[in-house]
């Protein structure tokens, strides 16, 4: 079956004299929502800067794939869509604006637009917003509004760098409806976020900690394999293992 997918083989990059990724190996299937869980400072906006191109790593590699027919990176980045998680739009633009100048970015003809359009605002439910300047939107509606800039061109794969923090339950529970909705056209859809109760969400979680995978597989299935009821008391463990370990270094120095 065919489907954008993406396997990172031995990742490894030092950002200063931080190791940010220590050997990540890990597999993003198609038509697949992914979770990469951890705490912040874990690697999980590193790695998906690798995966965008934005950063080259030290050791290690990144293959894409459609089926089984190898994809280059710049063949793939067309189709690709990355909403960082820091704040990237422009406060003194509308909504409408925001969409008419990702348009003219992407190029995207004016029939598709038209119709695009419609579909993002009806989906996100901000058709009465759209003259309203980002700099005045709430946290929730502001995350619909880089969401709905993502989705414009209609994108393979998109990445989501922690979209629900800083929002409120509410919109945290409605931003979800809207990734589960993307899953239907097939959509690789890869999130990161530092909320344990959203890794259940996820049909794939891959657990990182301190630039390393602890653990990878379904959301039961990893808790199961740990013997662990929450990925509270999973991440819980591993930092007393940690902790164990630097105290034995200290006592043998």
């Amino acid at each position: 079956m065919g489907g954008i997918g993406i396997r990172i083989e031995n990742l490894r990059k030092k950002l200063g004299r931080n190791q940010s990724l220590d050997g990540v190996s890990l597999d993003f299937t198609p038509r697949t929502l992914h979770g990469l869980i951890g705490p912040e400072g874990s690697g999980k906006t590193t790695l998906l800067r690798h995966v965008i191109g934005l950063l080259r790593a030290d050791e290690g590699r990144i293959l894409y794939y459609d089926g089984r027919k190898e994809l280059g990176l710049e063949e793939l980045r067309p189709s690709m869509a990355y909403m960082s998680q820091m704040q990237s739009l422009y406060a003194d633009l509308s909504v409408a604006e925001h969409l008419d100048f990702f348009r003219d970015l992407y190029r995207i003809p004016p029939e598709t637009y038209t119709r695009r359009r419609a579909e993002l605002l009806h989906m996100t439910r901000m058709e009465p917003f759209q003259g309203r300047l980002a700099g005045q939107l709430s946290g929730g509606m502001y995350k619909k509004l880089g969401l709905m800039c993502a989705l414009l061109q209609s994108p393979s794969v998109l990445m989501l760098d922690e979209p629900t923090t800083g929002v409120d339950p509410i919109s945290r529970r409605e931003f979800w409806d809207l990734i589960y909705g993307l899953l239907k056209s097939e959509v690789l859809v890869i999130i990161t976020t530092a909320y344990m109760d959203e890794a259940e969400r996820c049909g794939q979680v891959h657990l990182i900690e301190a630039g390393k995978l602890l653990a990878q597989g379904s959301p039961r299935e990893v808790l199961t394999r740990n013997r662990v009821s929450t990925f509270e008391e999973l991440f819980l463990r591993q930092d007393r293992k940690r902790m164990g370990t630097e105290s034995k270094d200290r006592r043998a120095v």
